[in-house]
This record gives C-alpha cells, sequence and structure tokens, in this order.
C-alpha cells in the first residue's frame, strides 16, 4: 500500500518549478519512497530531525534537492524542494526545512 504524499509549505509549488527533467525524476523517486523503496541517490539528513531525508537529483540544468521525512506511518511529508547551488545546503534551506519538520511534529502532537 502506497502512503499518502503530504506537502507542507510552498514545497509542491517549488517542485513545480524545477525543469521537466528533474521534476519527472522527484516525482519518479518520490514514487519509490511511496512504495517503501529507497530513492537511487539519497541520504539521511538528520541534522534537522529524526528521519529526515534527502533526495538527489543531477539534471542537465542543475543540482536539486527533496527533503522528506518517510518515518510517519501515515505519510511522507515532503518539507522542501529546491535547486542547489552551492557545495553544502545553505542556511536559509536548512532553517525551511527545520521548521517545516517542528510544524509537522507540533501537528502530530509529537516533540522534535
Amino acid at each position: 500500500m502506497e502512503k499518502e504524499i503530504r506537502w507542507i509549505g510552498s514545497s509542491y509549488e517549488d517542485i513545480l518549478d524545477f525543469p521537466l527533467g528533474a521534476r519527472k525524476e522527484a516525482g519518479f523517486q518520490l514514487g519509490k519512497v511511496q512504495a517503501g523503496l529507497d530513492p537511487d541517490d539519497w541520504k539521511p539528513f538528520g541534522k534537522v530531525g529524526s528521519g529526515t531525508r534527502e533526495i538527489r537529483i543531477r539534471d542537465a540544468n542543475g543540482i536539486y534537492r527533496v527533503m522528506y521525512v518517510v518515518k510517519f506511518e501515515e505519510a511522507i511529508y515532503v518539507l522542501h524542494c529546491f535547486q542547489k547551488k552551492t557545495e553544502a545546503t545553505t542556511k536559509h534551506d536548512k532553517d525551511i526545512v527545520e521548521a517545516r519538520y517542528k510544524a509537522v511534529a507540533r501537528e502530530r502532537g509529537e516533540p522534535k
């Protein structure tokens, strides 16, 4: 059974801004996550909260990230989607992911 995807904040609008190839790849990789599989290129992003991961997408137009939480039974929460323009994830992007993670935890009645 596939998990529902819940888009937090502007994450859905942000992914729609990806170039077509990167957007299709992001959709394919999120489909794998929904089916209980790991994406092709991902890594944990535990600096923000338990169970946070990033899907890494390389496209002719650049490098893109989809940050999500998969640990909750009811849904996959997509926290942030963005084009990566620096070697390390920027503080701004980390702050967005952290704030949205905290919002999901609050909504679920759980501590971070």
